[in-house]
């Protein structure tokens, strides 16, 4: 009894938690999986399995939830801790059945074939499964026979409709395998098909240019003496007369 006690804390424990934390997350949250899946194509038989499998859990909730309004706890004959741990129990119930639930739900309708979503339904369909199933040994032990009788059938219907879920993530998690196969060997042909480019040739002139010879300058010309100009001050002689030989 003991340990039944500790794993029925810890369940109502995570299912508040994860009623606080989708209620917390808001519309936006829930409108996410729509924007990155409206561009990808589901199948008409895919939503439709959905749709009823989602009906089928709505009515199961539903029901679940006015069998545990009905249920008297507090005339169960038994101590008061198992009386506070299944009230403790019924109250994370109901949290769960009113908000992570229908929050979960809607983000499928939304994105009908997101593992990552269907995956959290299942985890949530697990945790209630667990919880419901401890309030239901409480009413055969304590409760009267009618409410064992009615909560029984809410447990089976939360348990088809997990069934049903499993079944569902590990067929989209198998055509997801067999997609993402046929796209890497779509991108290996679409390699294959491109020409390979001729390596780019580069070529190094490593020899030195030759060493430039320096320029020669020329020497100026010296001026000719019979032409040369008499210096400052100087004057030139009378140029020689002619001798004449004597007849």
């Amino acid at each position: 009894m003991k340990r039944t006690f500790l794993i029925s804390l810890g369940l109502s424990s995570f299912l508040l938690f994860v009623a606080t934390a989708l209620g917390q997350s808001g519309p936006a949250t829930a409108a996410a999986p729509a924007t990155t899946q409206s561009n990808e194509p589901v199948s008409y038989a895919s939503v439709t399995q959905l749709n009823g499998l989602l009906e089928q859990l709505e009515a199961s909730s539903k029901n679940t939830q006015a069998d545990l309004v009905k249920l008297r706890i507090e005339r169960w004959k038994t101590d008061n801790g198992t009386k506070k741990q299944n009230l403790a129990n019924v109250d994370s119930i109901q949290r769960n059945l009113q908000g992570a639930l229908p929050e979960i739900i809607t983000q499928l309708r939304a994105a009908p074939e997101d593992v990552p979503t269907i995956f959290k339904l299942y985890r949530n369909l697990d945790a209630l499964y667990d919880v419901v199933g401890s309030v239901v040994e409480g009413a055969g032990a304590f409760g009267s026979k009618d409410d064992f009788q009615s909560l029984s059938n809410d447990l089976s219907g939360f348990e088809n409709t997990r069934k049903q879920v499993a079944q569902r993530i590990e067929t989209l998690s198998s055509a997801k395998e067999a997609e993402i196969v046929r796209l890497r060997a779509d991108l290996k042909t679409a390699r294959a098909a491109i020409p390979a480019a001729p390596p780019a040739k580069i070529v190094v002139d490593d020899t030195a240019p030759p060493p430039k010879k320096p320029a020669v300058k020329k020497k100026p010309k010296p001026a000719n003496p019979s032409t040369a100009k008499p210096a400052t001050g100087q004057t030139q002689p009378p140029p020689a007369q002619p001798q004449t030989k004597p007849q």
